[in-house]
């Protein structure tokens, strides 16, 4: 608690510098300020004052605080910047010793081989893109998922984002944003490409990042509907065991059953509804990282086809990038090499058809079956 309120208190003071603010620290997390006129507006402050982070404040101490609504007036004065940021950096490329074993542990073609080429020293580019959903059900979560690719194959580099991260803003890599001219790099992607990635993308990485709230949510709404059933059911059997022993008015427990055949579903669709997740997605940040990498030059041999492609030897993490699934651009399992173009894709993205059970490439027929047009 103590250190996320002086990371606040710095941050705080950092940007009222920025916008033109003179600002003193007060040990332990607390600072003064005098600001300018825009700043004021800004921030819903006076001229001059005093800001507090944690403990008891003195008298005419503003309190500031993660719970507090200063993170709403922080987004006024930061506004679009830093949602767009470009790192190129330089690591250093270490050679590797053994490329066929690098090979043979971090690439599983299911159906298809592959030969390695060569290996050679390349650049490629990066993006990584940051989501906040909130996920609103019975209850409330919200959190940050990372999409992360390499622009050059569109490997996705989930399990990577935090080591590249780290490297991007740690004192120690070596910025190089102003040398991008001599640099042979892949094109940054089009809005079109980006948006397909996300709408792919993006929905299996929330469900993962929402997967123990989701299990929770299902065993609660799994305890209602039992609770429900055997409620409504009690009723049912009583009325019934009264009907077959002719006790009392029949006709009123028979008006009693209908009544509970019509009332139990709209309970059921009424409890359905109060656990039915809504999630809101909202996009906060981009980065592009240019990196130097070992480029694993490849050819893939499907039946009588090959096809040049190529994985990326990362030197932040030293390790092999994961193939891609050009469909889901999931990162995750094993890969499958279509017959038509010798796309790599997931075993979910080359399955068989709900109708005709013939299996096909989610890549080269992202909309219907090919062979009996099921959508």
């Amino acid at each position: 608690m103590q250190e996320s309120s002086s990371l606040l208190r710095n941050f705080v003071a950092e940007l009222m510098e920025r916008e033109g603010a003179v600002v003193e620290r007060i040990e332990p997390d607390a600072l003064e300020y005098m600001a300018p006129g825009s700043l004021q507006q800004s921030l819903g402050v006076g001229e001059f004052g005093r800001i507090g982070f944690r403990g008891e404040l003195a008298a005419g101490t503003e309190r500031a605080g993660f719970d507090s609504d200063w993170l709403e007036r922080l987004e006024r004065v930061v506004g679009d910047r830093g949602r767009v940021a470009r790192r190129v950096l330089n690591p250093g490329v270490p050679s590797i010793s053994s490329p066929e074993r690098v090979l043979e542990h971090g690439l599983t073609l299911l159906n298809g081989v592959h030969r390695l080429n060569r290996v050679s020293a390349s650049w490629t580019r990066y993006l990584l893109l940051a989501f906040h959903y909130t996920a609103l059900s019975d209850e409330k979560r919200d959190g940050i998922v990372w999409l992360t690719f390499n622009l050059s194959n569109a490997s996705a580099l989930d399990e990577m984002v935090e080591s590249l991260l780290g490297f991007a803003i740690g004192e120690g890599a070596e910025d190089r944003s102003r040398s991008v001219a001599g640099l042979s790099l892949p094109p940054m992607w089009n809005g079109v490409q980006i948006n397909k990635v996300v709408e792919r993308g993006l929905p299996a990485r929330i469900r993962r990042s929402l997967s123990g709230f989701l299990k929770s949510m299902q065993k609660r709404l799994e305890r209602d509907l039992l609770r429900l059933y055997d409620y409504y059911n009690d009723m049912q059997q009583e009325s019934l065991q009264k009907i077959r022993k002719q006790a009392g008015e029949t006709a009123r427990e028979k008006l009693r059953v209908e009544a509970i055949s019509r009332e139990y579903p709209i309970k059921v669709t009424d409890l359905e509804q109060k656990y039915a997740m809504k999630i809101d997605v909202e996009w906060i940040q981009a980065l592009e990282l240019i990196l130097p990498v070992q480029r694993f030059e490849l050819i893939i041999k499907r039946r009588k086809g090959e096809r040049r492609f190529h994985l990326d030897w990362n030197t932040v993490t030293r390790k092999l990038e994961p193939p891609p699934c050009e469909y889901s651009y999931g990162w995750e399992g094993g890969r499958m090499v279509c017959d038509e173009a010798l796309h790599l894709v997931s075993l979910e993205a080359h399955s068989a058809c709900a109708n005709c059970e013939r299996e096909y490439c989610r890549a080269c027929n992202p909309v219907k079956c090919p062979k009996c047009g099921w959508q």
